[in-house]
């Protein structure tokens, strides 16, 4: 038996897509699209890793920490510089406020070294006891063992221009 609707639809029995209903040209069914010759896809839509910044291309393996940097013009006493964030979050407000720092550090070539406290509860609970913070949240920024703040201290510094004091820097 022929469905009687299967002119309005996608060819199913039962299925109706809609009067007048148009895909687009290549358009699968279902609103997915046809592979392109050669089985590549959408190259702008590839995802570009979050390693492609990094030394080398590579992360660093130690435990939850990896090394970024900006454009190669970083003195040696920048190396103690240590930015303590979470790679799994569902609050928005903390990612952004993890890329707004690391966006500005990279942009001013300051090297420092990116802390993923999701990968470990310890390196949360070293977050939260160097900064004297029992519910301290990521983004926390030190330098060595000095606590330089959170976000809230690092907008302030920008802002003001004072940011190679906030790091303890200069």
């Amino acid at each position: 038996r022929r469905c009687p609707f299967m002119h309005l639809g996608s060819g199913r029995p039962g299925h109706l897509a809609g009067a007048g209903a148009a895909r687009p040209q290549g358009a699968l069914p279902g609103g997915a699209a046809r592979p392109r010759a050669g089985g590549r896809g959408n190259a702008a839509a590839r995802p570009i890793g979050p390693r492609s910044h990094m030394l080398g291309g590579e992360a660093a393996s130690s435990g939850g920490a990896e090394t970024r940097r900006g454009s190669g013009r970083e003195s040696s006493t920048m190396s103690g510089l240590r930015v303590y964030s979470t790679s799994v979050t569902g609050s928005r407000e903390i990612k952004s406020q993890q890329s707004e720092v690391t966006r500005v550090l990279d942009g001013k070539n300051i090297k420092y070294e990116l802390v993923d406290i999701s990968q470990d509860n310890a390196l949360r609970e070293e977050m939260r006891a160097r900064s004297g913070n029992p519910k301290a949240i990521p983004p926390q920024i030190f330098n060595g063992d000095h606590y330089c703040g959170d976000y809230e201290l690092f907008v302030e510094a920008v802002e003001q221009k004072a940011l190679q004091e906030f790091l303890k820097l200069a």
